[in-house]
C-alpha cells in the first residue's frame, strides 16, 4: 500500500475519532442547554399564565378560553390546570408526533426539561396548581441541525486535510522515488548513484545505498585490473607488449571463423632481417628498443580500428590482423611505410632489413592455408630485397559481381524478393537446457543461400547494414511467433548508432510483444564502447520490453565492462580467441575464471564462443561458464 492510501487512513481514522468525541460532548451540551432554555421558559410561561388567570374571573368558560388562547398562540406540548382536589380544571395537550428530528435520534438523545408549575389565586385562597411544558420538537431539531453541521464541518476538514497532508507528503517524499529507482537499479545490477535528498532518514539510506554502489564498482574495478595484468602476463610478449604466438593465432582462428561484415580481411607480417647479426652489430639493449618501437609502429597502425589485432608470432617476426579490410596492397604499402621511416629514424648508420607481406583471407579459410600464403609472400619479399613489400591475392573465389554497384543491386534485390533465411546454431546451458538458436542471416543470391561471411562484408561497405539487420529483426520475430523456440540475432555498430533502425526496432517489439520476450539481442563488444551512448538508448528501451540484451565477442576489452554495469545487461558472450584450447592452456583458465567471476558479480550470464572439442565443453563450466556455442555444441535432442 502506499504511503499516501496510509496517509488518507489515518486522516479518515483520526477525523472519525474526533468527530466522535466531539459530536458526542457537543451534543450532551448542547442536550443541556436546551434542557435548561425548555425548563425556565416552562417555568415562566406558567407563573405568566397562572398571573394572568388569578386576575381574571374564575367562571370555567374564562378560564377554558384564555389556557385555550396561550396553548394555540404557543408552542406547548400541555397546559393542564387542577383543583386544589385534584380534578383537572382545564387541559389542552399535543398529540402530534416528534417531526423535528430522526426518531432513533430522539431515542438516542432524550432531552428532559421539568414541566413548570405555578399556584392560580382567587382572591386569597388558591383556585387550582397550573402545570405547563413547552413542546420539545423544535429543540430536537435545532439539536439535529446543530449535529449535521457538525459532520459536514468535519468531513470538509478531514477532506482538506488529506488534500493538505497528500502535498506535503508527495512533496517530502520526492526524494523516496529516486531512493526506489536506485534500489531498483541496484537490484536489476545497475549500481548507480544518486543525490542525497535533505530529509535525514532518506539521506541516510541513500547514503548507504551509494556507498554499496561504489564499494561494488570499486570491487570490480580492482578486480578488472587485476585480470587486465593477468591477461597480459599471459597472452603478450613480455618486451614488446604485442600479442604471443598462442594468443595472435587464436585471435586468427576466431576470424576466419567469424560470420558477419568482418567475415574478411587481411594478414600482414613483417620480420626483421637477421636478428642474431643485429643484435652483434648494435648490441642487445639498442636491439631489443628497436623491437619494442618496432611494435610501437604496429599498435599506433592498428590503434582505433575494430578487433584488429598485433601479435609478435617469433622472435623476429611481426603480424597484423586486419578483420573487416580487403584492400590489402593498399593496406600493406601503408603499413609498410610508416615501419621503415620508422626505422630510418631510430637507426640512422645502420641499414635494417624489413620485408612486408601479406595475403587476404576469407570467411571459413583454414588456418594453415592462410598462414602458408604469409609465409610464401614474406619470402618472396624477402627475395625483393631488405625493404620488400608483397601481397598475395589469397585463395578468393573471382567474385560474383564485378562491382559494388552490381552488388548492391543483387543484395537489395534478394532482400525484396523475401530471400532472406536465419540459421539455427544452439546456445546450450551447461545443464543440457537450450537457452536460444543463434541465428545469423542467410541470403539467397543468384540460386544459392548464402552465409553472411559471403555478403556482410559488401553490405557493410554499401551502408546497408541497418536495412539487413531489420530484415533479421523480421524474420527471428516471425519465426518465433511460428515455433516459440528463444532465438538470439546480431545488431552491427552501424545499426547501433542509426536513429531510424532504433525507432523501427522499438516500434516492431512493442507491436509483437510476446514474440519480444523471446528475443535475445546482442550487439559486438567494439561497437558497445565505441558508441556507449546508443547502446545505453537501446538497452533503456528494450528492457521494458522483456528482450535479453548481451555484447558478443567480449574478450580485448573486457576491462571496460565496469562502465556497463548500470545498463542492466543480462548475458556476455565470451569470444572464441579465448575458448579455443581452454582445456590445455593454463593461463587463458585463469583469465577466463576471473573473467566469469567480474561477468557473475554484474548479475550476468557468461556464454562461450566457438567451442570446438569435446574437451573444452568439459573445462569450461568448471572455469565459471554458464552456456556456450559452437561446432562442438548440439541441442539435447541431438545429443
Amino acid at each position: 500500500m502506499s504511503l499516501i492510501k496510509q496517509l488518507w487512513i489515518a486522516i479518515a481514522v483520526v477525523t472519525l475519532i474526533a468527530l466522535g468525541g466531539s459530536l458526542v460532548v457537543s451534543t450532551l451540551s448542547a442536550r443541556h442547554y436546551l434542557e435548561q432554555q425548555l425548563q425556565v421558559k416552562n417555568l415562566d410561561n406558567a407563573t405568566s399564565l397562572a398571573l394572568s388567570l388569578s386576575q381574571m374571573p374564575k367562571d370555567p368558560v374564562t378560564v377554558e378560553l384564555q389556557i385555550a388562547a396561550q396553548f394555540d398562540a404557543g408552542h406547548y406540548r400541555l397546559i393542564r390546570l387542577t383543583s386544589p382536589t385534584g380534578d383537572v380544571v382545564a387541559e389542552r395537550e399535543y398529540a402530534g408526533s416528534l417531526d423535528g428530528a430522526p426518531e432513533w435520534f430522539t431515542r438516542l438523545v432524550p432531552i428532559k426539561a421539568h414541566a413548570g408549575v405555578a399556584q392560580v389565586q382567587d382572591g386569597w385562597h388558591q383556585f387550582g396548581t397550573l402545570t405547563l411544558e413547552s413542546h420539545k420538537r423544535y429543540a430536537y431539531a435545532a439539536l439535529w441541525q446543530g449535529t449535521l453541521q457538525l459532520l459536514g464541518w468535519f468531513v470538509l476538514g478531514g477532506a482538506l486535510t488529506g488534500l493538505i497532508g497528500t502535498l506535503i507528503i508527495k512533496h517530502i517524499t520526492r526524494p523516496l522515488g529516486r531512493v526506489v529507482e536506485q534500489a531498483e537499479a541496484i537490484g536489476g545490477r545497475r549500481f548507480v548513484t544518486t543525490p542525497e535528498p535533505s530529509t535525514m532518514e532518506f539521506r541516510s539510506v541513500v547514503r548507504a545505498m551509494n556507498t554499496l554502489s561504489e564499494r561494488v564498482r570499486t570491487i570490480l574495478a580492482e578486480e578488472s585490473r587485476r585480470l587486465e595484468q593477468l591477461r597480459r602476463q599471459t597472452q603478450h610478449d613480455e618486451m614488446t607488449g604485442l600479442l604471443n604466438r598462442s594468443q595472435f593465432l587464436n585471435q586468427l582462428d576466431s576470424a576466419l571463423a567469424r560470420d558477419d561484415a568482418h567475415a574478411a580481411g587481411t594478414l600482414l607480417i613483417a620480420r626483421v632481417g637477421d636478428l642474431t647479426g643485429l643484435n652483434q652489430r648494435i648490441g642487445r639493449a639498442q636491439t631489443d628498443r628497436l623491437l619494442h618501437d618496432l611494435a610501437g609502429q604496429f599498435s599506433d597502425f592498428a590503434a582505433g580500428r575494430a578487433n584488429w589485432q598485433v601479435g609478435r608470432i617469433n622472435g623476429s617476426d611481426f603480424a597484423l590482423l586486419a578483420p573487416g579490410e580487403e584492400n590489402a596492397p593498399e593496406l600493406t604499402a601503408a603499413l609498410a611505410k610508416q615501419l621503415h621511416d620508422g626505422l630510418d629514424a631510430h637507426l640512422q648508420d645502420v641499414t635494417v632489413a624489413l620485408p612486408v607481406a601479406a595475403t587476404a583471407y576469407a570467411a571459413g579459410e583454414a588456418r594453415s592455408q592462410v598462414l602458408a600464403r604469409a609465409d610464401g609472400a614474406l619470402a618472396a619479399a624477402e627475395q625483393a630485397g631488405d625493404r620488400g613489400v608483397r601481397v598475395d591475392g589469397g585463395g578468393k573465389a573471382a567474385a560474383p559481381y564485378p562491382d559494388l554497384q552490381s552488388w548492391r543491386a543483387a543484395l537489395l534485390s534478394a532482400l525484396e524478393r523475401d530471400g532472406v533465411r536465419l540459421g539455427a546454431y544452439p546456445v546450450v546451458a551447461n545443464d543440457g537446457r537450450l537457452l536460444h538458436e543463434e541465428a545469423p542471416i542467410r541470403l539467397l543470391l543468384d540460386g544459392v543461400w548464402q552465409p553472411a561471411g559471403y555478403f556482410m562484408p559488401r553490405v557493410a561497405r554499401l551502408g546497408l547494414m541497418p536495412r539487413f539487420d531489420m530484415a533479421v529483426v523480421h524474420a527471428a520475430l516471425h519465426a518465433i511467433s511460428g515455433d516459440g523456440r528463444e532465438r538470439g540475432i546480431n545488431v552491427s555498430a552501424e545499426s547501433l548508432c542509426d536513429a531510424n533502425f532504433r525507432g523501427e526496432l522499438f516500434a516492431l517489439l512493442q507491436a509483437d510483444a510476446a514474440a519480444a520476450k523471446r528475443l535475445w539481442i546482442e550487439v559486438p563488444e567494439y561497437g558497445a564502447l565505441r558508441h556507449l551512448a546508443e547502446f545505453r538508448t537501446l538497452c533503456v528501451a528494450l528492457q521494458p520490453l522483456g528482450c535479453r540484451v548481451g555484447i558478443e565477442h567480449v574478450g580485448a576489452h573486457f576491462g571496460e565492462l565496469g562502465d556497463l554495469h548500470e545498463l542492466g545487461l543480462d548475458y556476455v558472450k565470451i569470444d572464441s580467441a579465448v575458448i579455443r584450447g581452454i582445456d590445455a592452456n593454463a593461463g587463458n583458465q585463469a583469465f577466463l575464471r576471473g573473467l566469469c567471476m567480474i561477468v557473475h558479480s554484474l548479475g550476468l550470464m557468461a556464454i562461450a564462443e566457438g567451442v570446438e572439442s569435446e574437451s573444452e565443453t568439459r573445462a569450461l563450466p568448471d572455469l565459471g561458464i554458464d552456456g556456450m556455442t559452437g561446432p562442438a555444441v548440439r541441442t539435447p535432442s541431438a545429443a
